[in-house]
């Protein structure tokens, strides 16, 4: 069988400004179309695997770090700061000062903004998920992936 795989993350990317990486607001804005033109049986919806640290006020032409969600859990823990939850992006968030006095804003993963890119998978009836950037540390994704879809290697 045919199928696709859909990019619906960085919208927070390295070069650019502090954001989630794939804000549920604009993966599903993707879907809507993507489901116009392609049967949703064929489409994979693209899921990352990280987090991106950026340094701000942010500037043109710096770089964000990529971490991992298990990185960036222990960053807040490590910094003594509550980590956010934008209910629109459906993304947690924190921003800390480093040792250095530099301030940082830090957009991840977590096991509910999965839970929210499995039920979209669900509800547009598509195929399932492809990941991007296997092998980051992200213990939480796995349980919830699990009781959300049966899983098929191919």
């Amino acid at each position: 069988m045919d199928f696709v795989v859909i990019m619906t993350y960085e919208w927070g990317w390295a070069g650019g400004e502090p954001w989630a990486i794939a804000p549920i607001s604009e993966v599903r804005k993707v879907l809507d179309y993507a489901v116009t033109v392609i049967p949703p049986e064929k489409i994979m919806m693209g899921a990352p695997l990280y987090g991106r640290d950026w340094k701000i006020p942010w500037q043109q032409g710096t770089l964000a770090r990529t971490v991992s969600p298990q990185e960036a859990v222990r960053l807040a823990s490590r910094y003594g700061v509550a980590i956010q939850y934008d209910q629109t992006y459906q993304s947690p968030f924190f921003r800390y000062l480093d040792e250095n006095g530099q301030e940082h804003e830090v957009w991840f993963e977590d096991a509910r903004s999965m839970q929210m890119k499995y039920d979209t998978v669900k509800e547009y009836g598509l195929r399932g998920v492809s990941y991007w950037v296997l092998g980051s540390t992200f213990p939480q994704n796995w349980p919830v992936l699990q009781n959300s879809f049966t899983i098929r290697k191919r």
